[in-house]
């Protein structure tokens, strides 16, 4: 197959799905319990298959006494625990890694491409190099806290460098669709708005798996239900915070209250500054639509602590809430953070080329 067949946009588009599924499969390897189920890296038990027997689990830890986790060797993993992880690292290292690769060879022999597109697929490969060394780092950690919250970000920040891809293509190519062709004047005087905003939502996200990640740090506030637990925590407005970790919770609400007004005052006032017509309402409705999902994850986020109850002694959540309040999260920053993009790669380029070409003429 020669490359100059393959359409970049169209297999970058692919490309974004799989990393979508991946960072999904991440999730799921969290709420079942399973980030340490393949205790060694980039085999599992020393196999490349993940169907492994109580039996041979704890013969391979006999062997391997220096990859015993944090539960101990008496600790074994179901065959789908192990399948979760071991379908996250074929789909990261055999299916995406590979067409990362591709991506970036074709797009190197594509004439039509600007050196923005070229720079973009060099960034997704260091990228996606970059979060395989990261992977084997939480292994290697045994899913501490900071590692996990780090792989999780590094994904994020490859999946925007293929978004740039795409965006940066369909400009070269002239075939910019109708729903990222904003006003000018609208996009230029909200582009630092939009920024602190994709920063403000990437930090949320970022602290919010570092709750999760972090023994005991959901039952922060306490597991008393509706209002003591959420959204007051522990029956008050706000506590003092004195460990980092293990009242984490508390700064990842407050992080998340503080963005969450911002946004509602970014909606309210960029909806009075639009401009009447097609492009002047289109950034409206993005940010619109992003700051509503953004306060249905807020719902999301109180709905899992109340979930919480006592079952064996112990404290147990509705993990499937935490799986889907993580994905509504990564898909808002990825909203806010393209708009940004396709303000600072379509609009704000195509307007500095229309300005360049009248003054030439």
């Amino acid at each position: 197959m020669r490359f100059e067949r393959v359409s970049v946009e169209k297999l970058t588009a692919i490309i974004i799905g799989i990393t979508i599924l991946v960072i999904a499969a991440g999730g799921v390897i969290r709420i079942y319990d399973a980030g340490e189920s393949c205790p060694d890296w980039p085999t599992c038990f020393g196999t490349w298959g993940f169907d492994i027997s109580e039996e041979e689990q704890k013969e391979w830890f006999d062997k391997n006494p220096s990859e015993i986790d944090s539960r101990g060797s008496s600790h074994t993993y179901t065959s789908f625990q192990i399948f979760t992880e071991w379908i996250h690292r074929l789909l990261a290292g055999v299916v995406l890694g590979p067409l990362v690769i591709l991506n970036w060879l074709i797009i190197r022999k594509d004439e039509e491409l600007t050196n923005e597109v070229k720079l973009a697929s060099l960034i997704s490969i260091l990228l996606i190099g970059w979060q395989g060394f990261l992977g084997y780092v939480t292994v290697k950690l045994d899913n501490l806290h900071w590692s996990v919250a780090l792989h999780l970000a590094s994904a994020l920040l490859f999946l925007m460098s293929l978004v740039w891809i795409w965006l940066a293509t369909v400009r070269d190519k002239e075939d910019v669709p109708k729903w990222i062709e904003f006003d000018p004047i609208l996009a230029k005087r909200w582009t630092n708005g939009i920024a602190f905003l994709s920063f403000g939502t990437f930090l949320a996200l970022f602290l919010g798996v570092f709750v999760s990640t972090t023994p005991g740090a959901n039952q922060a506030c306490g597991v008393s239900g509706f209002p003591g637990s959420w959204p007051l925590c522990n029956d008050s407005i706000y506590e003092k915070v004195v460990d980092f970790e293990a009242q984490s919770q508390i700064l990842h609400r407050l992080l998340v209250s503080i963005v969450g007004t911002i946004l509602a005052i970014t909606c309210y006032i960029i909806w009075k500054e639009n401009k009447e017509g097609e492009y002047g309402t289109l950034l409206c409705k993005w940010i619109w639509t992003s700051s509503t999902l953004y306060l249905i994850n807020i719902g999301l986020g109180g709905l899992y602590v109340l979930s919480a109850k006592l079952e064996n002694f112990e404290i147990v959540y509705f993990e499937l809430l935490s799986l889907i309040h993580l994905m509504l999260a990564s898909l808002v920053f990825v909203m806010i953070t393209s708009i940004l993009m396709a303000i600072k790669v379509v609009t704000l380029y195509e307007k500095k080329h229309v300005v360049n070409d009248t003054i030439a003429q």
